[in-house]
Parts: C-alpha cells; structure tokens; sequence
C-alpha cells in the first residue's frame, strides 16, 4: 500500500492543529506521553497537556491543549490580546521565556524519542530559527525568540514531531494555505498578517499562500514550519483512497470552522503491479568549488525537501578534477532546488532529466526486541517484501550497549522475521 498524507488547510495551521490532526489519525498517544515525560525531566515545566474531543462548525475533531502556567502563558490564543491596541495590555503581557536555537536543539537532542523524530523536530526549529533571523535582520546565532522559545511551542513541534514519526509520514501533499490578512500583536507590538516569520518561510520554501478575506492570523510561524518541513508535494494523484481522516481543532476563533483535515490516502494508480511515477534528475557539473560549500550545499538542499543528493567525482575540461552534483526531486520542487544550487555554488547551469522510476510500497512497524521497541522498514511490492531495522535505532542501541553493529543488526532482523511469521 502506498501511503499519502494530504492536508486540508483550509483554516490554515498551526502547531496544535497538526497534532491534534495526527493523534485523530492514529497516532500513538504513549510515545507521545513518553517525549512529554522527557521534557519535564530537563526541567521543561510549566504545562500540562489535555486531548479531547470538540464540535467545530458541528464537526467532532480532536483538541490537543498545552495549558500552561501563569509564569509560562504567551497569550497565544487570548483574542483580545491578539487583536489589541492598547499600550498596558501589550506591557502586562510582555514576559516570555526567551531561548536560542542551539538551547532548542539541545532539549531535542535529550529528549525520549526516535532520531528520526529528532531530525523532523530539528528541521522544523531551524527553519523557524532562519525566518526568525531574517525578519529581524540578525544572524542565525544571535537568535533569541519567544515564538520558538515558549514552552507551548517546543511541546507542539516536538509532538509533532514524535506523532509524524510514530505514523510514518516523512512528507505530505499541501497544495496551499489560507491565510487571513489585517494586524495582530505580537511581542514587540502590532504586526501585518501574515506575519514576517510567516512570509519568510513561504518565500524560501515555495509555500502557496491563497487569501482566506477575513481579518486574522490562520498560519502561525509554527504551522508554516511544519509545512515547509513536511510539504514535499503540491497535488494529489489522479485517483485515491481514503484510509483515514484526522480532524485537528485549532483554538482561535474566526469566520472559518477552525480545523485542519489530514488525510491518509492510497494512490489507486499505483495498481496491482509496480508503482511507477515520474521524478527529475538536477544535474550540474561543478570544479571550482571548496568542499566546505559542497557539504553545505547538501544541507540546503536536504532541507528543502531533496529526495537524494549525490556528489560524484568527474575529470572535466582541461584534466580539472571536479564533482558532479545529482538531485533527484519532484517536477514541483525543481524550481526551489535550482535556486539553492545556483546561490550555494558556481555552477551557471544546471541539467534536467526526466527519469521514470519504479518503488516499493514502503511502511514502518515496530517489533519488541531485548533491547525495546525498534522501528522496522516493511517493503512490498508483487509479492516480495523485505523487512529491515531502522539504522539509527541499531546504531544508537549499539552505543548503549557496546555491542557490534552487525551483531545487533543480525538479532533484530531474526526478531523481524518472527514478526513476519506471526501475521
């Protein structure tokens, strides 16, 4: 079965959203329990953490509320702080927990969930962290926000984070967002919709923002993170599958119902056989380039939503040892990428090929070992399925334990086999 998330952005996104949106679609709520339990550890405290259920518009969704203490509130959903004027109110709410993006990452990288959790959330941090830079015209390091500092944020990307991971979604179909228009406050006083973290990670990224006409905020900094982040397509294949909805509830209170729809589909064009679609090779040559730009390169395009990137060592005109850059994305992306290339590199061409390709159906399961629970890669196609254990649940098992890569590779796929054997 080929699996597709799309999201219904309607009423636009935020954090909240999407994770209410992800539980209501099936995602494990004791993983998600376990990464909360993590964070109070680190002496992340302050909030408490309610899911529920709601009518919107008459529609039953899910409700995921960070309910936070009177030192940690942010007024994030306060409309009549939102939408103020008034000097005394701005002062009166004007405290908030201020952290670096480094300080940000760290808690990550400490918390109780799966390195592939980890790389999403730090994704996301980071491109809120660079819009973050770029709107208030400061380098990346000197960065010190209450948007991505408030506690309330660091629990819904990194739910979201624990709840995509746990599902199996690395990317999603979002062809567009609504967004309001007028002002709302902020920190540092009133500000246009959408708002300038908003507008820079729609600009780097290639969002497609369509005007809801209502006065207010729809996409937040965090909802426009989380689609950058996941956002790797813009349309929905020929003919599909509803497997599941998840109905996320947002908290502000607008015009629009307030909901954001994820769905989980199946593309039926794949059919009986082989899955067969189409995807573009970016190609350039490249021999006056350091190493140090190649590397980084690499990053900004992974980043942006590259399926593959491949640094190939090529002899070029006049014996020059040089490198072949090869990225393999969707039609879509192209443009995005080719921008990235062009204002990381030298190169002042770039080739495109149009490659047909053939995959197989690919799922995450999790099989009990002695060591815990660890994610397997489930592969099928006509008949023939290969199962694999995640490499990073085997490697950091093995930095735990001290105990041989291959060995424990070799154990856990016997457990994998065991698994098979029983459904």
């Amino acid at each position: 079965m080929s699996k597709i998330f799309y999201f219904d952005c309607s009423s636009g996104i935020s954090g909240d959203m999407t994770v209410a949106a992800l539980l209501d679609l099936g995602a494990d709520k004791a993983v998600l329990e376990k990464m909360l339990a993590s964070l109070r550890r680190q002496g992340i405290d302050g909030f408490q953490v309610k899911i529920s259920r709601v009518k919107k518009s008459g529609i039953d969704a899910c409700d995921f509320s960070v309910l936070l203490d009177e030192a940690h509130e942010n007024h994030d959903h306060d409309m009549g702080w939102l939408h103020s004027k008034s000097h005394e109110d701005h002062i009166h709410h004007a405290h908030h927990t201020h952290r670096s993006l480094s300080d940000i990452l760290h808690i990550i990288n400490n918390a109780d969930m799966s390195q592939n959790a980890k790389m999403l959330a730090n994704r996301m941090f980071t491109i809120l962290a660079e819009a973050e830079a770029k709107a208030h015209g400061v380098h990346l390091e000197e960065v010190h926000f209450h948007e991505v500092g408030a506690v309330d944020s660091i629990v819904d990307i990194l739910a979201v984070a624990v709840c995509a991971d746990n599902l199996g979604m690395d990317n999603a179909v979002i062809p567009w967002l609504h967004e309001g228009e007028g002002m709302i406050r902020c920190q540092h006083g009133m500000i246009p919709v959408p708002v300038p973290a908003v507008m820079a990670i729609a600009e780097k990224y290639g969002l497609v923002l369509r005007p809801a006409g209502i006065q207010g905020e729809l996409v937040t900094p965090t909802g426009a993170a989380i689609a950058a982040c996941f956002g790797k397509e813009n349309r929905l294949p020929g003919e599909y599958r509803i497997l599941r909805t998840g109905m996320g509830a947002g908290k502000r209170e607008y015009e629009l119902p307030g909901i954001l729809r994820i769905m989980m589909l199946e593309d039926e064009n794949t059919g009986a056989e082989a899955k067969e679609e189409e995807i573009l090779k970016l190609e350039t040559d490249i021999d006056d380039c350091s190493g140090e730009t190649l590397g980084f390169c690499m990053e900004r395009l992974f980043a942006a939503g590259a399926r593959d990137v491949h640094f190939v060592p090529v002899f070029m005109k006049k014996n020059r040892p040089g490198y072949q850059l090869q990225v393999i994305c969707t039609r879509q992306q192209a443009p995005k990428l080719e921008k990235i290339i062009f204002r990381e590199t030298t190169t002042i061409g770039i080739r495109r090929i149009l490659v047909e390709r053939t995959v197989m159906d690919r799922s995450i399961k999790t099989v009990s070992t002695l060591w815990g629970d660890v994610r397997v890669k489930v592969c099928e196609k006509n008949g023939l399925k290969k199962v694999y254990p995640e490499y990073e649940d085997v490697a950091q098992i093995c930095r735990e334990t001290g105990l041989s890569f291959a060995d424990t590779f070799s154990c856990i796929s016997a457990e994998c086999r065991k698994m098979e054997e029983r459904q």
